[in-house]
C-alpha cells in the first residue's frame, strides 16, 4: 500500500510540480537568448566545444528549442518525449560545464538573461538537479496534463 501512495499522489503531483517548473526555467532561458543570439553566440564558443562552424547554428537554433520544449512542458503536451529531450539537453550542459570547470576556464555561464553570470560548481549541482526533476517528470506521469484531453492516435478518433 505504501508503494501505492507514492507513486499514485507523491510521484504524481511532485512530476506536476517539476513539469511546471522545469518548463518555466527553459521558456525563461530561452526568451533572452533569441533576442540576443550574436551575444548567446559568443558565449556558446567561449566553451571551446561546439566546433567554430557550428556555433552560430547553435545559438540560433537552441533557445527555440528550449522555448518550444518549454512550453510544451508547461502545457502537459507529449511530456514523456520533452521531458527526454529536456533531459539530453541537460545532460550535455552538465557535460559542458564540468569540462570547463575541470579545464578552470573563467567563462559566463549564459544560461539566461544575466550572460555575464560566472559558471561554477554550483552551477553544475544546479543543472544536475534540474536533470533528476526531468527523470522524475519522465517517469511519474503527471495529472492536468494537457495531452490527456485530446485523443493521441487514430484509432482513438475512429472509436
Amino acid at each position: 500500500m505504501r508503494k501505492n501512495i507514492w507513486r499514485d499522489v507523491l510521484g504524481r503531483w511532485l512530476a506536476l510540480a517539476f513539469r511546471l517548473y522545469l518548463g518555466g526555467v527553459f521558456v525563461y532561458a530561452s526568451v533572452y537568448k533569441i533576442g540576443y543570439a550574436a551575444e548567446f553566440a559568443e558565449t556558446i564558443a567561449s566553451y571551446q566545444i561546439v566546433p567554430a562552424l557550428a556555433v552560430n547554428a547553435v545559438a540560433l537554433v537552441l533557445p527555440w528549442l528550449e522555448l518550444i520544449c518549454g512550453a510544451l512542458l508547461v502545457a502537459g503536451v507529449r511530456v514523456r518525449t520533452v521531458s527526454a529531450m529536456l533531459g539530453a539537453l541537460l545532460v550535455v550542459f552538465c557535460l559542458a560545464v564540468a569540462v570547463n570547470l575541470l579545464r578552470e576556464t573563467p567563462i559566463d555561464c549564459g544560461c539566461f538573461h544575466t550572460l555575464d553570470e560566472r559558471m561554477t560548481w554550483m552551477t553544475l549541482v544546479r543543472d544536475l538537479t534540474w536533470l533528476g526533476m526531468a527523470i522524475h517528470v519522465f517517469f511519474f506521469d503527471s495529472p492536468l496534463a494537457l495531452e490527456r484531453r485530446f485523443p493521441s492516435t487514430l484509432k482513438e478518433i475512429e472509436t
